[in-house]
């Protein structure tokens, strides 16, 4: 259904999204596609206007996307552009009430997160050249990611303030502005050393990060990226297996197969809710399972 075809109520809609929220012309095509399967599907119906839509209607639409076969992300992502839609028309007193409220949201399946194993991470550890001030910062940055759970973010923005290499510790500012301090193990900070000492002799102004980019500033996200994945080649690991996220959660997993509680790990990643963290203990489950499959002779 082209945007034109819209009845005149959704392109107003639609209007507004990018003329007062300041949504991007995209992002309001993206709102117009999902609004129009719910015009479709109201016209083969009988012909309801998609501002007299009422509850039953709605919760029968989401039923025949489901039967459609859409992921639940999809079904999410349409009914979200609904609620939008409804709350305009109520802010335009078109109407005053909201048939979507008592509709809940389709639950969406959580994939397990990827995961390096011990042999793989001490692989790709082992790639970085020491010989080359390169291969000390990359040694230095990959043992960082795995010794500490850093985010990508914050391993980018991380200053030399931060790190309290005499003590072993870390201090992060992650999301939402939260400080935590982790610590940081014995040859992570050996590599740290041996990568600043490096930097520091190559002579000229001393950056405040501790991995500094072009021209001093924080490297790039995807800087390290590229890296990451030039040395999951160089240790024989499909690149697409790995990333600076990869590290992290394999930090976490790993700490949870040798018997950290969670509360600790969570503390550790800087998750607010403890149910972020839990997905690691699925993790670790599967792991289990598919080593007992793989190596047990009557699995």
């Amino acid at each position: 259904m082209t945007r034109e075809a819209l009845p005149p109520v959704v392109r107003r809609f639609l209007a507004h999204l990018v003329a007062v929220r300041g949504l991007a012309p995209r992002t309001a095509e993206a709102y117009g596609r999902d609004l129009a399967d719910l015009v479709a599907w109201l016209a083969r119906r009988g012909g309801t206007s998609p501002e007299r839509v009422g509850e039953e209607e709605l919760a029968a639409w989401l039923r025949s996307l489901r039967a459609r076969g859409l992921a639940p992300s999809s079904r999410a992502r349409r009914l979200a552009a609904i609620r939008s839609f409804l709350r305009w028309l109520r802010e335009e007193r078109v109407r005053d009430d909201d048939p979507a409220r008592r509709l809940g949201a389709p639950r969406r399946a959580r994939a397990l997160p990827r995961v390096l194993s011990a042999s793989e991470v001490e692989a790709l550890l082992a790639a970085p050249d020491p010989r080359t001030v390169a291969g000390l910062r990359d040694r230095a940055f990959l043992e960082l990611l795995y010794a500490s759970g850093l985010r990508v973010s914050e391993l980018a923005t991380l200053r030399r303030h931060q790190l309290d290499l005499r003590r072993g510790l870390v201090r992060v500012v992650g999301k939402g502005n939260r400080e935590r301090v982790v610590p940081v193990g014995r040859r992570a900070l050996g590599a740290l050393r041996a990568w600043l000492e490096a930097a520091d002799a190559r002579g000229g102004r001393r950056s405040e990060y501790v991995f500094p980019g072009r021209g001093g500033g924080p490297i790039t996200r995807q800087a390290l990226w590229a890296r990451v994945r030039k040395l999951a080649i160089a240790a024989g690991i499909p690149p697409d297996r790995v990333s600076p996220h990869v590290l992290r959660h394999s930090f976490a997993t790993h700490l949870v197969e040798h018997g950290a509680d969670l509360r600790t790990v969570q503390l550790l990643l800087g998750h607010r809710d403890i149910s972020t963290t839990e997905i690691y203990t699925h993790v670790a489950r599967e792991r289990l399972r598919r080593l007992y499959d793989e190596h047990h002779p009557r699995a």
